[in-house]
């Protein structure tokens, strides 16, 4: 039979640290208080501090047990639950464990569940791992996003697989009016949108909004304006043209008027100015018509305007020195016109 030591009881007392009941039983099994209730079978109220303390010095401190709610907690101004762990083992501030859901959290107005970490050593704010087949993390958005990463120093968005042939990474657009892209990427700053190391499979069509196909070379001379006619010097690099009929002509600086290199061949990081030069497509370049007025479809070739084209109306002349067709006309004067880059 247990064995019981009746301490005082007092319904006022008084005094910092003091305690108004005083319960101890000894032996296996036995307990300190029990209480039982129509309603509550035992209620604690602090005035500044906690309602109800348990401690136990090898069990629960607290443990509840019932056909409905085990434990419930409830606060107006502050957490409903708190659970602490000073454990350095892997123990728990909060376990849950069921046959659903072991942890459950909703709220009307933040987060659902909140993790928050301030480990040095690479722990996460929130972990999942599922050990069977299924998810590790599942995010559903009723109207937002699924899930949102942000990061401040390092990636916002990790992802490794080791399987022998599925993606780390994978994106479905899967609403069959959707417009919307099923992986989107853009860059704020001075890096790329995208960056691959490896080869690239696409099975669709690549649309390149931008116009011409370009590609980076050595300017022999300061930074030349987009349009501006280029043709090859003594050392591969380029110069802007200064005579009729140049068969060195290499092409038309990029970048001029509305349209824009769609795709840039050979960007390297190499001294000297490297400037886009435009080499098949459409591109927007420096013509000259006091040689002649240039009409839509003419044949154009260098002139003795530095870096400007003019009418080709020598063919013989013209032959090796094409740099394309007038897309505009030009009546006289000097201008900047759409051309279709096609050396020959």
């Amino acid at each position: 039979m247990p064995n019981f030591t009746n301490d005082p009881v007092a319904s006022n007392i008084d005094g910092a640290n003091s305690t108004a009941i005083t319960a101890t039983a000894t032996g296996a099994g036995s307990l300190g208080i029990s209480a039982k209730g129509d309603a509550s079978g035992v209620r604690g109220e602090g005035t500044t501090w906690h309602g109800v303390v348990g401690v136990s010095r090898d069990g629960f401190g607290v443990y509840g047990s019932a056909q409905g709610s085990a434990v419930v907690g409830e606060s107006q101004k502050w957490m409903g639950v708190y659970g602490k762990s000073s454990s350095m083992t892997g123990g728990a501030g909060v376990w849950g464990e069921a046959i659903g859901p072991g942890v459950v959290g909703k709220s009307q107005t933040w987060h659902g569940v909140y993790g928050e970490t301030s480990s040095t050593t690479g722990g996460a704010g929130v972990w999942g791992e599922h050990k069977g087949n299924g998810n590790g993390v599942v995010g559903i958005g009723h109207g937002g996003v699924g899930v949102w990463a942000t990061s401040e120093g390092f990636e916002a968005v990790h992802a490794e697989s080791k399987s022998p042939a599925t993606a780390a990474i994978a994106a479905y657009q899967l609403n069959p009016a959707g417009t919307g892209a099923a992986i989107y990427g853009e860059s704020r700053g001075h890096g790329p949108a995208a960056f691959f190391r490896g080869d690239v499979v696409v099975t669709g069509d690549i649309k390149l909004i931008n116009a011409d196909c370009a590609e980076e070379f050595t300017i022999g001379v300061e930074a030349v304006e987009p349009g501006t006619v280029m043709v090859l010097g003594d050392e591969g690099a380029l110069f802007p043209s200064a005579k009729s009929h140049d068969r060195r002509v290499a092409g038309v600086i990029a970048g001029a008027g509305d349209f824009k290199p769609g795709i840039i061949l050979d960007k390297q990081a190499l001294p000297g100015n490297r400037q886009p030069v435009a080499l098949v497509g459409k591109t927007f370049c420096k013509v000259d018509a006091g040689y002649g007025s240039i009409q839509i479809g003419d044949l154009l070739t260098t002139s003795d305007t530095p870096g400007h084209a003019m009418r080709a109306s020598d063919p013989a002349k013209a032959f090796g020195a094409v740099i394309g067709k007038a897309l505009c006309p030009l009546q006289s004067g000097k201008g900047l016109i759409p051309i279709l880059i096609a050396l020959q």
